[in-house]
């Protein structure tokens, strides 16, 4: 392709893209499904948290599952303040706590919690982590989840993470993305969690 082919080419694609612009002027607030077997589900969901407190907006962030561990996201994002509530309420991966009656009380305690933030207007976006491997387990009942999810005020956003969202959720939400694993170190290399990479 020459110069003058590829100055024709990319006019026309910023002509297409401007007219998309153009015509998209509504603002709402999105539920968003980072799903899928592959890693970063978590990590993207974060960069939306990071964002949105650039803009100043409070966020919410509720880790369902984890908290065995204090992750390093927490600390970092302590920094915050008030614009800021992050609170791991789980006990760690199911197959270490081997309890279901109490794995299901504590995601109970968690998304009461959440559903606290995402009814309340001065929190732009809450992070619900993990909670699609809550639903996939059943230790939330989807119809919680859906009824929960209409509380929220038109103008906010709310983020589920985790493998193994059910349908009904993908169809609800506005935004979804499967992160597909091509690779991972752990099981083809035997490469343990790393900080900075894993937690």
């Amino acid at each position: 392709m020459n110069l003058e082919q590829y100055k024709r080419k990319m006019q026309r694609r910023k002509e297409v893209q401007d007219q998309r612009v153009s015509q998209a002027d509504r603002e709402k607030g999105l539920i968003i499904v980072n799903t899928g077997h592959g890693k970063g589900k978590t990590t993207a969901a974060l960069g939306m948290v990071m964002r949105s407190l650039g803009h100043g907006y409070r966020v919410a962030v509720i880790q369902f599952i984890k908290g065995a561990w204090e992750p390093a996201e927490k600390e970092i994002l302590s920094k915050w303040g008030k614009q800021l509530c992050f609170h791991a309420l789980g006990e760690g991966f199911t197959w270490e706590t081997q309890d279901r009656d109490r794995d299901i009380q504590k995601v109970y305690e968690a998304w009461n919690l959440a559903l606290t933030f995402i009814g309340n207007p001065d929190f732009k976006l809450v992070l619900l982590d993990e909670v699609n491997v809550t639903l996939k387990l059943g230790y939330l009942k989807l119809e919680d989840l859906l009824a929960g999810l209409e509380k929220k005020p038109e103008d906010s956003h709310v983020i589920l993470t985790g493998r193994g969202a059910p349908p009904q959720l993908i169809e609800k939400a506005d935004l979804v993305t499967e992160m597909q694993m091509i690779k991972h170190p752990f099981r083809e290399q035997g490469v343990k969690a790393q900080p900075g990479i894993e937690y």
